[in-house]
């Protein structure tokens, strides 16, 4: 990884908890990014001379990283493939728009700045992992001003696979000193809950993400809650502590 971390110093009192270190994911979890990938991707259709799509379609295409977004937004629908020499002339379209548009309008979900605070108060490590490029992803964090609360940073370039092969949480648990079977996963899709159960390890799934549309209960994460602040309950509860 190309991010140090920010610290090497694992807490004491962490290594008594269930789960010492925590995984979370980005967009739909942590950030609300639709809107900057809604005008990035519009800007690049202009580009190709194609017309805008509406912002709510755009938004069950988010999930599966940059390419296969800009391959639905091409082909119109989430299922859709287009030719790859037809992604190959847009993508790089939309990275341009993206560096210049890439923290406009995205926010924090309500409770991810304090819930940060708490499990980092309480000594739990923390990693980042993302399907969305490396570089946008630590820069995006930087501009919220949430990047510090971060050990280690896993981006959806930063290995050959990104979720939902495991091997992106396998990565960031041990860049973190863990076995990713100690650690529990925070996300909110079908790839982050597949992830976590190709890794061994326990997933906590929102439901206010980007979900395209799939029933998240019926893929059985450990646990589905409404709310970050719920999600950050379940971490410092089930481990006996009292926040």
């Amino acid at each position: 990884m190309t991010n140090q971390p920010l610290t090497t110093t694992l807490p004491t009192e962490a290594i008594k908890r269930r789960w010492p270190a925590v995984l979370i994911d980005l967009d739909g979890t942590l950030v609300d990014s639709v809107p900057d990938l809604a005008i990035s991707i519009n800007l690049m259709r202009a580009d190709l001379g194609l017309p805008s799509q509406d912002e709510g379609l755009l938004r069950t295409f988010v999930g599966n990283g940059v390419w296969r977004l800009v391959e639905r937004s091409l082909a119109g629908t989430i299922d859709g493939l287009v030719d790859d020499k037809r992604v190959e002339e847009a993508y790089p379209l939309f990275l341009n728009h993206y560096r210049d548009h890439l923290c406009d309008k995205s926010v924090c979900y309500p409770g991810v700045n304090a819930g940060l605070e708490r499990m980092s108060r309480g000594g739990i490590m923390l990693a980042c992992v993302t399907n969305k490029p490396e570089s946008f992803s630590h820069q995006l964090l930087e501009q919220l001003g949430i990047r510090h609360y971060f050990c280690s940073l896993v981006g959806g370039d930063t290995l050959t696979d990104k979720k939902p092969h495991p091997e992106p949480l396998r990565h960031a648990a041990r860049g973190l000193g863990f076995a990713v079977e100690s650690c529990i996963l925070v996300g909110d899709s079908a790839s982050d809950i597949k992830a976590a159960r190709a890794a061994g390890c326990d997933s906590i799934c929102v439901s206010y993400g980007y979900n395209q549309g799939v029933d998240l209960e019926s893929l059985k994460p450990t646990y589905l809650v409404d709310k970050f602040a719920a999600a950050v309950d379940e971490v410092l509860r089930l481990d006996g502590m009292q926040s």
